[in-house]
């Protein structure tokens, strides 16, 4: 039985998780852990999952955008938003670095949504670019670089990390319900924010 997804709301999901001992990567506690986390994600389904968001105070986040999931995007969505499949990859202890400066014109701007904000999406800005150096499952150093969905996917995960919520960055005449969204998601954003009254260049 996979674990369950805490809500927004429940404390761990606002406290700042703590650094994992490289020594305890490799031990069976961390790795049913690591194992938990990648379950609970794919029966949800998501595209990342945090240890806060299982009620666990740590630094992992486990990330991966299925070929399938995106197969329900037209090829102009794929290409709008930069999407492209990622294989599952484990990040521990991440420090993330955003490679674009944080103004309106370096941003991109895209309906999220989260499994612990269950049933509800908003436009949220994020970096474009992204560098992340971080531990994974083997206790290995990696670094990498992200741009586009990728991006957009380890900078909510990291934020979950850092106890925040996207919640923290949407722009919030955009917050609405899972069942509102096609009406929006079917707009180009600059139209859906032209509707909202929203000003992108802050």
């Amino acid at each position: 039985m996979t674990p369950e997804i805490c809500q927004a709301g429940h404390p761990v999901l606002r406290q700042r998780a703590l650094a994992v001992p490289e020594a305890d990567i490799l031990k069976d506690g961390c790795q049913h852990l690591i194992r938990e986390m990648i379950a609970a994600m794919r029966e949800a389904p998501g595209v990342g999952l945090a240890a806060p968001q299982i009620g666990v105070s740590l630094q992992i986040a486990v990330i991966e955008d299925r070929p399938e999931y995106l197969a329900r995007w037209t090829p102009e969505n794929l290409r709008e938003f930069e999407r492209i499949p990622v294989p599952l990859h484990v990040i521990i202890n991440p420090e993330l670095e955003l490679l674009e400066q944080e103004n309106a014109e370096q941003q991109a701007v895209f309906f999220e949504g989260c499994l612990s904000v269950a049933g509800f999406g908003a436009l949220v800005p994020r970096a474009k670019r992204v560098r992340l150096r971080c531990l994974n499952e083997r206790a290995e150093a990696v670094e990498l670089e992200a741009s586009g969905w990728h991006a957009r996917i380890l900078q909510h995960e990291v934020d979950h990390l850092h106890g925040r919520l996207y919640l923290d960055r949407m722009l919030s005449r955009s917050f609405c319900t899972q069942q509102q969204m096609p009406y929006w998601t079917e707009k180009p954003v600059a139209e859906v924010c032209r509707e909202l009254g929203i000003d992108l260049v802050r």
